[in-house]
């Protein structure tokens, strides 16, 4: 699906910004994405936001922005790294994030602001569903990317957070410790190098089943819920991670001197959800004070 065959998608330049995003955004909300060929989570990422578009039926419209072609326009919006999407609502940037979000959180993030419009799809229309890449197939994908397109050190960046994702924490320290000066300060670098400090402490340590059942026998088995909590956090459920080092806060406070409170403080450095991250701190607070 692209924006030639879908009506709630549209491709965004400068000239048509003001009329087709900022204005129209009064009626309905606009998600513009700032994409370019040669980024390889865009090319998860978009077609992730075209189902969504097509789902929510006209709910909000999707702008992509090229950067390549409208560097001014993404300039404008600071946009450092990308994919970045932004939503405008009532000619206002309401909300927005940077990096290939998984389906979960991208309907998470709708959901806070739109929701889809009654109406069904014809069969024929209907978007298919996308198999999610794992974190190997996302590094031989960027290792062909890069060989192909070496001027481009965006994609190792990318290549560092995949091997992180797959659990290579070496290989990707060194490809961030490769990167250039204004790569290394990205704010995708920067919670990267958090991860990896946690990712660390996972060296020889059991498996998740493993964890589950040592906690589940043992609610008191700090030392289970502390490495669970890590590996919840780095993995597809950062919340359920975060409820790990507050039962520890709850109930065992002192425990290793402090260190629920030092995990969650170091998590809080890894993630790009603003509205998880304070409902934690504050949560976090309450127990402390």
């Amino acid at each position: 699906m692209n924006a030639a065959v879908s009506p709630h998608i549209f491709d965004v330049d400068q000239a048509n910004f003001e009329t087709e995003v900022l204005q129209a955004s009064l009626t309905t909300p606009v998600l513009v994405d700032f994409w370019a060929e040669w980024c390889g989570p865009c090319k998860s990422l978009g077609p992730m936001l075209e189902k969504l578009a097509a789902e929510y039926n006209g709910a909000f419209r999707l702008g992509k922005v090229d950067v390549d072609k409208n560097q001014e326009l993404a300039g404008i919006f600071g946009v450092r790294s990308i994919p970045t999407v932004i939503l405008v609502k009532d000619g206002q940037i309401l909300d927005g994030f940077a990096g290939a979000l998984p389906e979960g959180q991208l309907r998470q993030f709708l959901s806070r602001h739109v929701q889809p419009l009654e109406g069904e799809l014809d069969e024929d229309e209907a978007p298919e569903e996308l198999a999610p890449e794992s974190p190997e197939e996302a590094i031989n994908r960027l290792q062909q990317e890069i060989a192909e397109s070496p001027n481009h050190p965006e994609l190792k960046l990318d290549l560092a957070i995949a091997l992180a994702q797959a659990g290579h924490a070496s290989a990707a320290e060194a490809e961030l410790n490769a990167l250039p000066a204004n790569l290394a300060t990205d704010s995708r670098a920067v919670r990267l190098r958090s991860q990896l400090d946690l990712a660390r402490s996972l060296e020889g340590t059991p498996a998740m089943e493993v964890l589950q059942q040592r906690v589940h026998a043992n609610p008191q088995d700090w030392e289970a819920h502390d490495m669970l909590g890590v590996r919840l956090l780095l993995g597809a459920d950062p919340a359920a991670g975060l409820e790990q080092w507050l039962l520890i806060l709850d109930k065992a406070r002192d425990w290793n001197e402090g260190q629920a409170k030092k995990r969650l403080l170091a998590a809080f450095n890894t993630l790009d959800d603003a509205e998880l991250v304070g409902r934690y701190r504050r949560r976090m607070a309450s127990l402390l004070f």
